[in-house]
């Protein structure tokens, strides 16, 4: 008797929202379109695939022709469409409203375009937490995708993991599908004849062995030579002829399979991301002393990412205030269009750290705050709220204060920076103080230790590697972490020489501003300084006082769509000096504006005494596809004045459409 391996094969199809046109076009030109036409010449091939909402629609948009095999894939029995959220959240961190019609939306696109419902669903970076359960279930899946990673840690025996295991909370039942960590570094990475005979092995006489596999589509084409080396080189080919051909590998569907084999028995995974994920939810200078006396719980759960990054932590914890307020509204206020922005608000990609960018894309965030703001607008004209609150909205401990008009909201921590962390223009839909702070990071810690390029065997990168590849130069400077925040208004004080940054100790809220009161040094010889912040239609303004002898200086963030690209421009005296990726130092200068014709704004800053003002980009250092590169994250700005006895400045700020 020959035996055999049940194939099960799948892809997940993402890009974020947010992504650049030219982005989603060469990803379909060098991945999408080949990897469906070749499949589409293969009928009894059988495969799986789950597309994110946001992507479907796209392709559906641009490329219908090419969307029409996928189409009569579908109609001929030779694919599977996986559920999922519909805006690729995770749905371990949102609240379980929101899973339940985040699930629907996706069943219901996927119903729509290729006339089945979705029995399996892909869980965004396999984060796994027994919450989602319910949502799961209830929405009608009966099995999903986790790595084999979450059993082994569950206890499950690895001999067994050729098959699915089953999971309950609360009284629902939910399978488990492990995709082989194996299968995923072969596929397509290594010679089509030794991905199968991987596969191969797996064959036994029970009729019930599978060979589990889902990963990113964009491994086969998109990720570095993938192109080259599947379509032209022929791999992807080669790889469905060697499964057809091969007497022991049976191309199946999951939901055949799942219907027809039993389950392996119950496990109970703990709350896990992929493995790579959970690697970079810890601190990068991890010691270690976790790993080695408590080997099970390795690795940290994505949410904790949340933690490390207290911008992406505002973002989330903004998203779930405005999901609180949706739905408290009336059911007959509950339009769809409001729904759909929470979902794009709920886009995973700018919450966490990827491996290729994540919350380190300006663009990604942006396209988080842009749905953030737009809805929290759209609610505003439903809902009336107070124009000044304090909460604890990102669980800290410190009341963040708001501030706001019908054009524009100014949100102070009152931490000893007493910074702005958000200030979003409601017309424009854009938060100026989407920046990120420089963080001590796995992938910069090892190109600071000056990793080696690892040895490659046949076949091309499996795209985990230890290779430290540079798209740009990267200086020491470049990879210091930042020790103050990168919000707007963080004050300096300067005297003999020795800069010492002001610590706030009180904040008054008093009428339409907020008064902060803080201080350098001790005793007599302490320098006083006040700060007071309020907002009105579109201008922001911040008045600064301080008693003693010295230099005052405070420092800006402010992000721009068009970062260091053509379309910004600094405005000096009506001349244009350059562009926000360049560095300048003016002397007395009173006016100074910044012009984004991405964006479409102005933003005219004012001070009522000639200030120095020096003027850079702010950049960070990340992981891409072509290397470490910095990105620009926002223009940093310093105003310095000499400070006498006492010193009142005032830095008015003005916000303005160029259309």
């Amino acid at each position: 008797m020959t035996q055999t391996v049940s194939l099960l094969f799948g892809v997940h199809a993402h890009q974020p929202v947010g992504t650049f046109p030219e982005v989603m076009e060469d990803a379909h030109q060098r991945c999408y379109k080949p990897f469906f036409g070749t499949l589409h010449r293969y009928p009894s091939f059988r495969f799986a695939l789950h597309a994110s909402g946001w992507l479907l629609e796209w392709l559906f948009t641009h490329h219908p022709e090419d969307m029409t095999l996928l189409v009569e894939m579908a109609a001929r029995g030779q694919v599977e469409l996986f559920g999922g959220g519909d805006m690729e959240p995770l749905l371990a961190a949102i609240p379980h409203r929101d899973r339940m019609s985040q699930l629907a939306a996706m069943s219901d696109r996927i119903e729509q375009i290729f006339g089945q419902r979705p029995r399996g669903a892909w869980l965004t970076e396999r984060v796994w937490e027994a919450t989602v359960v319910p949502a799961l279930v209830d929405s009608g899946i009966d099995y999903v995708m986790v790595d084999d990673y979450h059993l082994l840690r569950a206890g499950a025996d690895q001999a067994r993991l050729g098959g699915y295991h089953s999971t309950e909370e609360d009284g629902r039942r939910l399978d488990l599908f492990p995709i082989s960590e194996a299968l995923r570094y072969h596929l397509p990475c290594s010679p089509a004849r030794d991905a199968l005979a991987c596969i191969e092995a797996q064959a036994n006489d029970s009729g019930h062995a599978a060979a589990i596999y889902l990963d990113d589509i964009e491994k086969f084409g998109i990720w570095s030579e993938t192109h080259h080396w599947v379509y032209e080189q022929g791999w992807l080919t080669q790889f469905i002829e060697g499964v057809l051909n091969s007497p022991q590998i049976n191309s199946v569907h999951f939901r055949d399979y799942h219907q027809a084999s039993p389950t392996r028995g119950v496990v109970y995974p703990p709350s896990l991301s992929s493995s790579e994920m959970g690697e970079r939810a810890q601190p990068a200078q991890n010691d270690g002393r976790l790993e080695c006396d408590r080997p099970y719980p390795r690795g940290g759960i994505l949410k904790n990412l949340l933690t490390r990054y207290p911008e992406a932590n505002w973002m989330h914890k903004r998203m779930l205030g405005l999901s609180a307020r949706l739905a408290s509204l009336p059911a007959d206020q509950v339009r769809q269009d409001l729904v759909e922005l929470l979902h794009e608000a709920q886009a995973n990609d700018a919450y966490r750290h990827g491996l290729f960018g994540g919350i380190h894309q300006p663009h990604l965030r942006r396209a988080v705050w842009r749905a953030l703001i737009s809805l929290e607008r759209r609610l505003d004209s439903l809902q009336t709220r107070p124009a000044q609150f304090s909460g604890d909205i990102d669980l800290d401990g410190i009341d963040e204060v708001f501030l706001s008009s019908l054009a524009l909201q100014a949100v102070l921590r009152p931490d000893p920076d007493a910074s702005l962390i958000e200030l979003s223009s409601y017309p424009l839909a854009q938060n100026f103080a989407d920046s990120l702070k420089r963080y001590a990071e796995h992938d910069l810690a090892k190109a600071q230790a000056g990793a080696a390029d690892s040895h490659q065997a046949e076949g091309i990168a499996a795209g985990h590697d230890d290779v430290v590849r540079f798209k740009h130069e990267i200086k020491a400077a470049d990879l210091l972490p930042d020790t103050r925040s990168r919000g707007w208004f963080a004050e300096t004080w300067t005297d003999f020489d020795a800069k010492r940054p002001v610590q706030y100790s009180s904040t008054v809220v008093q009428g339409g501003a907020v008064l902060c009161m803080g201080q350098v040094g001790e005793g007599k010889a302490a320098v006083r300084i006040a700060k007071i912040y309020s907002v009105q239609d579109n201008r922001l303004v911040v008045a600064l006082k301080a008693v003693g002898n010295g230099r005052l200086s405070t420092r800006l963030n402010i992000a721009l769509p068009c970062g260091d690209g053509p379309a910004g421009r600094y405005v000096v005296n009506g001349e244009i000096p350059g562009g926000f990726g360049q560095s300048f130092n003016w002397n007395d200068l009173q006016q100074l504006t910044l012009e984004d014709h991405y964006l479409g704004a102005a933003i005219k800053l004012e001070t009522n005494r000639s200030a120095r003002i020096k003027a850079q980009p702010h950049c960070t250092v990340s992981q891409s596809e072509a290397g470490l590169e910095k990105i620009m994250q926002a223009v940093e700005l310093t105003f310095t004045w000499p400070a006498e006895d006492v010193t009142e400045v005032q830095v008015r700020v003005d916000i303005a459409s160029l259309r």
